[in-house]
């Protein structure tokens, strides 16, 4: 009856030409994009209790110390944050922030990492420095020194050169009359870097080359440089980035101001979709030079993290965020799909994980931070990926590769014996969670078994982790094989999950070479493994009606009709994790209470190693 009055309102209003309002045309300027998506995520856990985006493959490119600086970046700076990245000449380039502990207090600089596979990363340099005034120029009243603050990192220009660019201001507000001006320099293709320039004062203040510490780009004698450095200035989308520190007094921007931290994409339709933090919104028909009255897109939940959104390599659309709003806690990552850049469904998870922060800063939020792609112009690094970077509690450093088509589901059975793959390359269908001082990569484990996963863990603080996503079943035969070094000190949990992330199987490798199980919630141990031999695992599980497994050991069935220790109604994922599970922090874990630094935090632990091979998953 609702529908039917609804309905006649609305003719009602048709019939004598009076607008609908309060109504609103999705797609349109009053509502850019809409999630239609029903599931929402569980802020209790660091998964949201969301299904996996199939075959994300995360890698750690920076890990901080602060007493050994030398295995970092040789500062030992924590506070670390707002990545950009670009593919270039057959190689990607990180670009981030750092301060020496807090956000917005100097000094700050700017470094950068490439890599040539996206998987092993080089030791970060500083490419633009703490600022130094020139001689005579004090710091204006009302600030305490200098810092940097940008939302791009990358252009490449026609004529070929890529330019990385930065933004100096005053500590600790550097935007508007507290900013400097934005800096550019060259990347060579022999990994070296060009002289530094200014190529834009900010507006509200008067600061120019008579009193600052770097020449104008104009003065450079590479007349390529410069032409690069004016087409940049030309790019309405690109410089759109910089609005967030110099809203452009001058005439430099057209249109009113969209928000914070801009990205975007064009529609098939040709218009272009706006996006900034709070879930902010807007259209552009004119290619960038003017966009509609943003709006807050209702459906889009979103604090002061950063949205990305992209065109994929798959003629479809990724929206990447954190779907919470509570700036605090900056977790899980995800992305939604669309195929028409207005429409967007499927919530999976990028990004799970959420270590502990080893060191507190100031406004060092928890989770996967300031999510970035590759600005379209900026590289297409080889294959059907989506690539995508952000920091870790503000602190390390990340980069994860996704997958195009993104996909959350898997059809008929899983036989993976890892030897078709390539020592130390991709691992296509896993989940791969990889810090530096816990890699998961498929390396030549013995004669017997060829290439086999291997997942290391020297981390006093984070675990290394793989999942396999199987067909959704209610009745499973899950079986592979491990080996334990002599060598080890590790621990591998292996657990069995259902889409929400619950545990209903729960085995354990300990250091001392033990391998236990659980029974409901009763641990169970099963003696030593032989070390350096390979063994074998099989369950035969059926979760619905029976809520029960039955657990073979090398062939020998060891237990029978176990209880599960969560009721589940069916399974899907296969998970190795060198460490225990972890739900902490949680939203109830103080964010600003300072700490000292988690004990241990820059020693590395003794050497965990496992090895698996042989994963088979066979419903039944």
């Amino acid at each position: 009856m609702i529908s039917r009055n609804f309905s006649f309102y609305c003719c009602l209003l048709l019939l004598f030409g009076l607008p609908l309002a309060g109504f609103s045309q999705t797609g349109s300027i009053d509502e850019p994009v809409r999630y239609i998506g029903g599931n929402s995520v569980d802020p209790d856990r660091h998964e949201g209790r969301l299904r996996y985006a199939i075959g994300v493959d995360s890698r750690q490119t920076l890990r901080v110390n602060r007493t050994n600086p030398k295995l970092a970046d040789d500062y030992g700076w924590t506070y670390n944050h707002a990545s950009n990245l670009a593919y270039w000449e057959g190689k990607f380039y990180q670009q981030y922030l750092s301060n020496p502990v807090d956000e917005h207090i100097a000094p700050g600089q700017t470094l950068m990492t490439t890599s040539t596979d996206g998987r092993n990363w080089s030791k970060p340099e500083v490419i633009f420095p703490p600022y130094q005034p020139p001689a005579g120029v004090k710091i204006p009243a009302g600030y305490d020194g200098y810092m940097m603050h940008q939302r791009m990192g990358f252009f490449t220009s026609k004529n070929g050169k890529l330019l990385t660019i930065a933004f100096y201001g005053h500590t600790e507000d550097p935007f508007e009359k507290g900013g400097i001006g934005r800096v550019v320099r060259e990347v060579n293709k022999d990994g070296s870097y060009g002289p530094i320039y200014f190529i834009r004062y900010n507006s509200h203040t008067d600061w120019d080359s008579t009193n600052t510490s770097f020449p104008f780009y104009n003065t450079s004698k590479d007349k390529a440089f410069i032409a690069a450095c004016e087409e940049l200035l030309g790019d309405t989308l690109i410089t759109l980035q910089w609005r967030d520190e110099d809203n452009g007094l001058d005439g430099f921007y057209t249109g009113e101001r969209g928000g914070e931290a801009f990205s975007y994409y064009s529609r098939k339709d040709g218009k272009i979709v706006g996006f900034w933090k709070r879930s902010v919104t807007a259209l552009s028909t004119d290619g960038g030079k003017h966009f509609s009255t943003p709006v807050k897109a209702s459906t889009l939940t979103m604090a002061g993290g950063k949205v990305w959104g992209q065109q994929t390599e798959d003629d479809r659309y990724a929206l990447t965020y954190n779907p919470i709003d509570i700036d605090e806690y900056r977790y899980p990552l995800i992305v939604i799909s669309s195929d028409d850049g207005v429409i967007f469904d499927d919530m999976v998870l990028v990004q799970g994980e959420v270590p502990p922060r080893r060191f507190y800063g100031r406004w060092k939020d928890f989770g996967p931070c300031y999510v970035r792609g590759i600005v379209k112009g900026n590289g297409n690094p080889p294959g059907d990926d989506m690539w995508l970077t952000y920091s870790m509690n503000k602190e390390d450093m990340w980069v994860s590769k996704v997958p195009t088509p993104i996909r959350y589901t898997v059809n008929g059975p899983v036989d993976d014996d890892f030897d078709q793959l390539v020592e130390n390359e991709a691992i296509p269908n896993w989940n791969i969670y990889s810090p530096k001082w816990a890699p998961v990569n498929i390396v030549n484990s013995t004669e017997e078994h060829g290439l086999a996963l291997q997942l290391s863990d020297e981390d006093p603080y984070d675990y290394a982790r793989a999942i396999r996503v199987f067909e959704t079943s209610q009745d499973v035969a899950i079986s592979w094989d491990f080996m334990v070094p002599d060598t080890n000190k590790g621990t591998l949990e292996m657990d069995i999950t259902d889409q929400f992330g619950n545990r209903p199987v729960r085995l354990k490798l300990t250091s001392s070479g033990n391998l236990a199980y659980f029974s409901g919630s009763e641990e169970v141990d099963l003696g030593n493994v032989t070390l350096n031999k390979w063994n074998s695992i099989k369950l035969d599980l059926h979760a619905s009606i029976y809520g029960q497994f039955d657990l073979y050991w090398n062939g020998k069935l060891v237990a029978k009709t176990l209880p599960l220790t969560e009721a589940v109604k069916s399974v899907e994922r296969i998970s190795f994790r060198t460490g225990e599970y972890r739900d902490l922090p949680n939203r109830k874990t103080p964010n600003e209470d300072l700490v000292p630094p988690l004990p241990g935090a820059d020693k590395k632990e003794p050497l965990g190693i496992f090895f698996v091979d042989n994963v088979s998953v066979h419903p039944k």
